[in-house]
């Protein structure tokens, strides 16, 4: 019986389209298994004890009962190793889950109300869709245009918010072909239950012709805009993209995804969070050398289109 009810509640769960989504499943199931024993223990024996040793008589009297040093342990000891079993369990899976793979597929995702928009390097976006290839790894870069979203995939056991002014990420690695619904787990606004979009896994071949179909349409690839971007902003005049010359600002080039020392002797890592804040806050963290107060604020100068692109564009400065 308990077997069949592990297998009806897992049956009732989202299919699972990845390697983490069977992890998270299973360590589900394991709880689910545990706590059914532990109850049936539990209630069971307290429901037998009070059966067998009922009061019989208005004369009985209870006999004085000694303490068991081995039960006492026992009892801890199980329960604790259990428990301790299911945190390094819990902790593996978590760290599958959030430790970002290299040289992963990035798809840009913004959050607004009440939609997501997915923007891919070569240029081409689309709302409420994201589309990635079978068995490779996708790391979505994920912001907001307004409130706190929360990128919800069930079929593949994944959640994160999104939140107003800064990125955060999110992979995953499909192994089933199929269309697989996107939700928003945080109340956003009046529709946020419509708020509903599409996780298409597609094969690499299906993914290619999709990317070129799409591509048709005569956008600029993301790193491109983002160098008109930087053009025109006139970024150029105080940084150096081309070599390590310093001019009124640090060197851009080659400087992504190493460590920054600031001012305040701070080590920080030169990534999507850090452009970020460097390009709306000049003054948050300012690079160890250089004056305060020289570089203008972007803020509110930028479209998180041209903002995503710009990243894309110092990501290539190699």
């Amino acid at each position: 019986m308990m077997w069949m009810n592990v297998a009806r509640a897992q049956s009732l769960m989202p299919t699972r389209g990845t390697e983490v989504a069977s992890q998270v499943s299973n360590l589900y199931s394991f709880l689910l298994i545990v706590s059914f024993i532990a109850s049936a223990i539990l209630i069971g024996g307290m429901i037998f004890f009070a059966w067998k040793y009922k009061r019989k008589t208005d004369n009985d009297k209870t006999p004085y009962i000694s303490h068991s040093t081995a039960l006492e342990f026992l009892w801890s000891f199980i329960p604790l190793v259990i428990f301790l079993g299911v945190f390094v369990w819990g902790w593996y899976v978590y760290h599958q889950m959030r430790d970002m793979p290299k040289d992963a597929l990035e798809i840009h995702v913004v959050g607004k109300q009440w939609a997501w928009e997915t923007q891919y390097k070569s240029g081409v976006k689309a709302s409420n869709l994201v589309v990635a290839p079978i068995d490779t790894d996708v790391k979505l870069i994920m912001s907001s245009n307004d409130v706190i979203h929360s990128f919800y995939v069930p079929s593949f056991r994944i959640k994160q918010d999104v939140v107003p002014g800064r990125y955060t990420a999110l992979w995953f690695k499909a192994n089933k072909l199929g269309e697989f619904h996107i939700f928003c787990t945080e109340y956003c606004g009046t529709q946020h239950s419509g708020m509903i979009g599409t996780m298409k896994i597609v094969s690499r071949e299906d993914y290619d012709r999709w990317l070129e179909e799409e591509s048709k349409v005569g956008l600029l690839p993301l790193a491109e805009r983002g160098a008109k971007v930087f053009q025109v902003k006139a970024c150029a005049s105080c940084h150096s993209v081309s070599d390590a010359v310093v001019k009124v600002g640090p060197s851009l080039w080659q400087r992504f995804g190493h460590e920054e020392e600031t001012s305040s002797g701070e080590k920080v890592m030169f990534d999507e969070n850090y452009i970020r804040e460097s390009v709306l806050n000049p003054n948050a963290k300012i690079v160890k050398g250089f004056p305060s107060n020289v570089m203008p604020s972007f803020q509110g100068q930028l479209s998180e289109v041209e903002m995503a692109a710009l990243i894309e564009y110092l990501k290539g400065l190699k």
